[in-house]
């Protein structure tokens, strides 16, 4: 079940940061996928620096926050 809560919401957070970030975006799969991927490293990336979401709300924003900054880095690297 744990699996399920995470890609879930690693998908909303991706299509929440594919809102934010117009035009920097793959789609809506390709935002939910970097969604989850930006969940998984963004909950890793702040587990380094003490930092951890907690609950389901802290999860979201953690996810959110990390798929902005992924694809802002996939939209430079992709213009370049």
């Amino acid at each position: 079940m744990d699996l399920l809560l995470f890609l879930l919401i690693g998908a909303v957070a991706g299509w929440l940061a594919g809102q934010v970030m117009r035009g920097r975006g793959f789609g809506v799969l390709g935002n939910i996928v970097v969604g989850v991927v930006g969940a998984f490293v963004g909950g890793f990336a702040l587990s380094l620096i003490g930092l951890t979401g907690s609950g389901l709300i802290g999860s979201l924003v953690s996810a959110f926050v990390s798929a902005v900054i992924l694809l802002f880095l996939v939209g430079l690297i992709k213009k370049g």
